[in-house]
């Protein structure tokens, strides 16, 4: 009899990641070719079809400059997030992307419109530096202390300043971040004294 051997999650985190890339990449491409159709399904503060964004903004890009500067974070960030638990990192993602497009919504300026996947990447940042250091887990603490290194000057992002960039979109992202590790966390202590 043979039985289905399970895949490492790398593995599934590597796909998951890239399908994810590549479906922004899609979108992108189909934005192109309706005039930036898609733009108007961003984030927009306070209004009714603004709530649309709050599911479609993180997919959505204002042109491919602003989808490239973000693309490789997204693998790398998307990457990490998934690598130690699909179903936790998937999870996290859920967290981050509904805090971040419900806090943009109800706090960034009127007649304004946000997207991009930069609300996941500061979300992840945020995530990947609390999680390991709230689970004592060596690994995922030097995966936060990598991520720390490599990122923190993005980290700068969440203020305001810079014309044309959501910074409540970054701010708001990090702070889904910051939850997700918190609440996931607290289940996997609850799981961790219960099973021996």
């Amino acid at each position: 009899m043979q039985t289905a051997t399970r895949e490492p999650d790398w593995k599934s985190a590597a796909l998951l990641t890239g399908g994810f890339v590549a479906l922004l990449w899609v979108l992108e491409v189909v934005d192109l070719a309706t005039g930036n159709a898609l733009d108007g399904y961003g984030v927009q503060p306070r209004s009714e079809e603004g709530l649309l964004g709050i599911v479609f903004a993180p997919v959505l890009h204002f042109g491919f400059d602003h989808l490239v500067s973000n693309t490789v974070p997204v693998l790398v960030l998307g990457f990490l997030t998934l690598a130690t638990g699909i179903a936790r990192g998937l999870l996290a993602t859920a967290i981050i992307w509904f805090v971040g497009g419900v806090g943009v919504w109800l706090f960034a300026p009127s007649l304004s419109n946000h997207a991009g996947a930069s609300v996941l990447v500061f979300g992840w940042i945020v995530y990947l530096v609390v999680r390991g250091f709230l689970n004592r887990h060596t690994t995922e603490i030097l995966i936060g202390v990598a991520v720390f290194l490599l990122y923190s000057t993005v980290l700068l992002g969440v203020l305001p300043g810079q014309p044309g960039v959501s910074w409540q979109g970054h701010l708001f992202g990090a702070i889904g971040g910051f939850l997700a590790a918190r609440l996931l966390t607290r289940g996997a202590r609850r799981g961790a004294e219960v099973t021996y």
